[in-house]
Formats: C-alpha cells, sequence, structure tokens
C-alpha cells in the first residue's frame, strides 16, 4: 500500500509554464518549451523559469539562491544508478552523496546536488528535460527511505512530494501525464496532476524493476513482467485492452519499448536471442542474435525511426541490429530486399531450405555493426542524435559516441570518450 504526503503548496503540472525545459546548451539565447499555459499558477509556486532573472548565466536548472563557495576537491563518486532521459538527449546518474544531470550531444554536465549529509541516490528519473525529478535513496548511507519516492523540483532546490511503499521501490518511470513505480512485484500507476492512484498491477518477481512506457502523448503503452516465468504483460490504456505475450522460455533480463509503444524488443537471461513483439496483436516479428554463449543483457534501445536495436550485454560488445519493422510513427518507406542494409536478410533466406536439419544457431540474423568495451563492466546504450551514431554509458564513468555504417558494416568507430566521474574543477 502507498501512502502519498504533498510538501508543497501547489502541486506542479509538468506541462504548464512552472515545469521549464532545460535549455540547449549549444543555443547562445536559450529558451524553455512549454506545452501549454497554467492559469491557476499559485503565487507561492516557483518563479516563472522563462523570466530573465532565473537564466542564471544560461546554465538550466537554476535556482535563485546564491551559490556557495567551490567545495573542497573530493575523490570520484560511487555510481549506483546512471539512465537516459526519455529521448536519450540527457541522462542522469546517482551516486553516493547526491546526483548529476549531463548532456549528451555535446557532452556537457548540466547540474548537480552533493547533499550535506553525503546520503546516496539509488534512482534518478528525469523528465523529459525538466526540473521534476523522481528520486529514490540508495547505496549504505541512503539520503531517502529506500521505500519512498521523492519529487524533486529544483526551481526549488528541494523535495515537494513524496511516496511511500511497505517495500524497497525497484524503479520509477515518467511520463507528462504518469508517474509510474516499480516495486519487487507491483506496479502502481498514478496521475502526475493530482497523485492519484490509476492502477496496481500484480508481477512475478521483478528485482530489477522491469518496466516501459510509451511517450506519445495520448497513447500510454505501459510493459511489465506477468505472473509467469518469460511473460510480457501489455497494457494498453487508450483501448482498455490487456496483451500477454509468452516471449521467452527463462526469464526475462530486458525489454525496449519505441516512444509509440507499438514495438517490444525483449531479452531473457539466456542473453542469446533478442525478440520484437508487435504489442498490439502480440505477433513475433523478428528475432536476431546477440551471440552464441549465455550472456546477461543490460539494455536494448530501438533509434527514433526503429530501423535500427541497440544491445549491450557482460560480454563487452554493443551490437546494432537492422530491423525489418518500421514503428507506426516512423515515416520512412518499408525497405526492400534489394536494400543492402538488408543483404543479411538474403542470406537467411538461402539457408531456408535447411533450417529444419540445421541448428538454429546458422539460420541466425547477427549484427551488422559492434563496439567492444572492457567485459564484465556494466553498460547501457542508447542511440544518438546524428545519423548512425550510439551513445554508451557505463557504471565506472565511461561515456563514449560512437559511429556506425550500415553499408560496410563491421566494428564502429570511436568519435568521443569522456570519463564523468572523473574530480574536474567546481563549474
Amino acid at each position: 500500500m502507498a501512502t502519498l504526503s504533498a510538501l508543497a503548496t501547489t502541486w506542479p503540472d509538468p506541462n504548464s509554464s512552472a515545469a521549464a525545459f532545460l535549455s540547449d546548451p549549444t543555443d547562445d539565447n536559450p529558451t524553455s518549451v512549454v506545452d501549454s499555459s497554467d492559469d491557476n499558477h499559485d503565487p507561492q509556486s516557483p518563479p516563472n523559469p522563462n523570466s530573465d532573472h532565473n537564466l542564471h548565466n544560461n546554465m538550466p536548472f537554476s535556482s535563485s539562491p546564491p551559490e556557495s563557495p567551490p567545495p573542497a576537491p573530493r575523490s570520484p563518486p560511487s555510481l549506483f544508478h546512471v539512465c537516459f532521459n526519455q529521448d536519450q538527449a540527457c541522462f542522469a546518474v546517482g551516486t553516493d552523496h547526491g546526483f548529476r544531470i549531463y548532456n549528451c550531444d555535446p557532452f556537457r554536465e548540466l547540474f548537480r546536488r552533493d547533499f550535506d549529509n553525503g546520503g546516496g541516490i539509488g534512482v534518478v528519473e528525469m523528465l523529459f528535460r525538466c526540473n521534476i525529478l523522481a528520486i529514490v535513496g540508495g547505496g549504505p548511507d541512503p539520503q531517502y527511505p529506500t521505500s519512498k519516492v521523492m519529487i524533486w523540483d529544483d526551481h526549488q532546490g528541494r523535495c515537494i512530494g513524496e511516496l511511500s511503499f511497505r517495500s524497497v521501490v525497484r524503479s520509477v518511470r515518467l511520463r507528462r501525464d504518469r508517474i509510474v513505480v516499480v516495486l519487487e512485484q507491483k506496479i502502481f500507476v498514478y496521475n502526475f496532476a493530482d497523485l492519484k492512484l490509476l492502477h496496481q498491477i500484480e508481477t512475478i518477481a521483478n528485482p530489477k524493476g522491469l518496466c516501459a512506457v510509451s511517450q506519445v502523448v495520448g497513447s500510454l503503452v505501459l510493459v511489465c513482467p506477468g505472473l509467469q516465468k518469460g511473460q510480457v504483460r501489455v497494457e494498453h490504456y487508450g483501448s482498455k485492452r490487456t496483451k500477454f505475450i509468452m516471449a521467452h522460455d527463462s526469464r526475462l533480463a530486458c525489454f525496449a519499448l519505441t516512444p509509440d509503444g507499438q514495438l517490444l524488443a525483449t531479452a531473457s537471461n539466456k542473453g542469446t536471442l533478442v525478440r520484437i513483439f508487435n504489442t498490439l496483436d502480440g505477433t513475433l516479428l523478428q528475432e536476431v542474435r546477440r551471440g552464441a554463449d549465455r550472456a546477461e543483457i543490460y539494455s536494448l534501445a530501438f533509434s527514433s525511426t526503429a530501423q535500427w536495436l541497440a544491445v549491450s550485454s557482460d560480454k563487452g560488445t554493443v551490437h546494432v541490429f537492422n530491423l525489418k519493422v518500421n514503428s507506426g510513427s516512423s515515416n520512412e518507406n518499408p525497405r526492400s530486399a534489394s536494400d543492402p542494409n538488408l543483404a543479411v536478410s538474403s542470406s537467411n533466406s538461402s539457408l531456408s531450405f535447411i533450417r529444419g536439419v540445421l541448428p538454429k544457431y546458422f539460420s541466425s540474423e547477427w549484427s551488422v555493426a559492434q563496439f567492444r568495451l572492457l567485459e564484465g563492466s556494466q553498460y547501457i546504450v542508447a542511440f544518438g542524435h546524428q545519423k548512425n551514431t550510439v551513445v554508451i554509458l557505463g557504471m565506472d564513468g565511461s561515456f563514449y559516441r560512437c559511429e556506425f555504417d550500415p553499408v560496410t558494416r563491421g566494428e564502429m568507430t570511436q568519435l568521443e570518450y569522456h570519463n564523468f566521474v572523473k574530480p574536474e574543477e567546481a563549474f
């Protein structure tokens, strides 16, 4: 059971001007993008972030109190959490004494909060480039209880609300109209505007907090583990339909959803195959092979047009696969078999007459591009905003931006590397 505690005089609407989006660090005259105005804005709420006095040195997440003198240099923090925001333009990091927000392209630290008492943060969930964050304590000395979701408003520089539970919060997912909280065996869906509980979902044991939500306005699709091993549950809230997909024989390790919620990629704890499903009817559309040996899949990511799928695992290699299915949001025409990007498809067809004889391994679809990393380290991957690029984040603080060639294929080219936990001068 969850309990709610509102700590603010008014609750912010993430679609209103009270929740300004981060400025583009490449723009010399940043402006805030808002979806709608709030005619009933309370005078005690944070000042309008679009006003000049809030654009402090053109830095996003600016707050009104003056900055204190730079603190003494610290040793590199321990990382508890790394994740991209909804459009992969930024990423958030939870450390043993706070959290940080970074921009991906160009790479840049946008903002950090180091708590005075040095408390750890185990979950940081962004809402696009909004000043509203969901955070959960983590590590041996958590800043907040691990059973609470704290709603942080950085215009006020404090928590403005909390959701309390009876067990550990495994993950949080945000939309502009929903807050989704994932526990070990239950998921709670809340309305963002008033934190009203809308839905509860029972799941099989879910220690990784697996959950994905669509981001297209007005088309809420939620994906989570079902009640059976290897089963995926898909909630289509618009049509009020629930679809169960038996994705794998073994337990789920990872899954990803396209922004429109139409395509789902899944991997099991075997880590050899990745399957792509249509969420509307549960049809298996494609199956690709990461490798022959077992592996732990850390992340799956669709490109914006669903033409590519990226996979990272504990084997130390990031793979990019060519998908033959496009999400409904894509404006690209269906690709023909003459497309050079689909050469692997024709090679598979040539083996079709002996698929019943040879092991499935020989007729598998393999990745078109790879990038080698340190084996055993944990990395997550997303597609960059530049064409044919991927961004890779490591729990060791590494940031890679790489480019792949869909024609020549093979090894990706490293374009950029940074270590975002390396001690740097205060900014």
